[in-house]
């Protein structure tokens, strides 16, 4: 039933994207400042088609560490679902995404005119200008920002290893830094089409002390994130790893 459920999503999720993907041209075309509006639709769709056919739900806590206004959110990645879940958590959200998923017929072109911050992971120092540039646009822009600093999906347990990108966005804007805890690797797992049945767990904790340095604030994600885990039942993070040098997203 399981296997049955996850395929039936599948299609629902496939469908769903092309039709609103189509009837988005009119948007693009005619009323680009209501794309992030649209967006949350079709992510409100989506995960509404995954509590009812996969049978997995959603529980938040921690929300009101959240200030008001715009900030960093420093999430664990563990599968496609957390690129969809803050779309409707947060009033103005912006995801730093990798530049390939701009090239994904139909929702591509939205991603960028709903808000999105590509970044080419091998651009190095000339992306990671682009990265702050674009994402002081967001902030004057009242949004919250959503990076993943793994820098790609982590099984939940794995050791965390940390992209540097982010200590260069908190430097840069002052903004607050919230970690984000989450199990979603449980249900929907790293690149997998199959979906378990459950309640999928996203913990916000309180923001980071401000002014910390790239040396101090990689190391105080990661510990944020394994207390989170600890305290909310979570899998937790092994170890810390180094930081790669590349600022690398998803």
């Amino acid at each position: 039933m399981t296997v049955l459920r996850a395929l039936a999503f599948n299609l629902y999720f496939l469908l769903l994207t092309i039709v609103m993907g189509i009837l988005a041209f009119p948007i693009r075309l005619f009323a680009p400042g209501r794309a992030l509006a649209y967006a949350k639709v079709w992510t409100g769709l989506t995960l509404r088609g995954l509590q009812r056919i996969c049978r997995i739900d959603i529980k938040v806590s921690g929300m009101q560490h959240l200030p008001a206004g715009p900030c960093l959110l420093a999430c664990q990645h563990q599968s496609e679902f957390d690129t969809l879940v803050w779309m409707n958590l947060v009033p103005r959200p912006t995801y730093v995404m990798k530049r390939e998923l701009e090239r994904i017929p139909l929702v591509g072109p939205m991603l960028r005119l709903s808000g999105m911050i590509p970044v080419d992971r091998d651009g190095k120092a000339k992306a990671l200008r682009a990265l702050l540039a674009a994402t002081d646009a967001a902030v004057a822009d009242g949004r919250q920002v959503i990076i993943f600093p793994e820098g790609t999906r982590m099984a939940p347990g794995a050791p965390v290893s940390l992209q540097p990108g982010i200590a260069a966005l908190a430097t840069h804007t002052g903004l607050p830094v919230i970690p984000v805890a989450t199990d979603a690797g449980l249900f929907w797992k790293p690149g997998g089409l199959l979906k378990r049945p459950g309640t999928i767990h996203i913990v916000v904790g309180e923001p980071l002390p401000a002014g910390l340095r790239r040396a101090q604030l990689l190391p105080a994600i990661a510990q944020a994130w394994r207390q989170l885990c600890t305290d909310h039942g979570l899998p937790v993070p092994t170890q810390a790893s180094p930081a790669d040098p590349a600022p690398k997203t998803v």
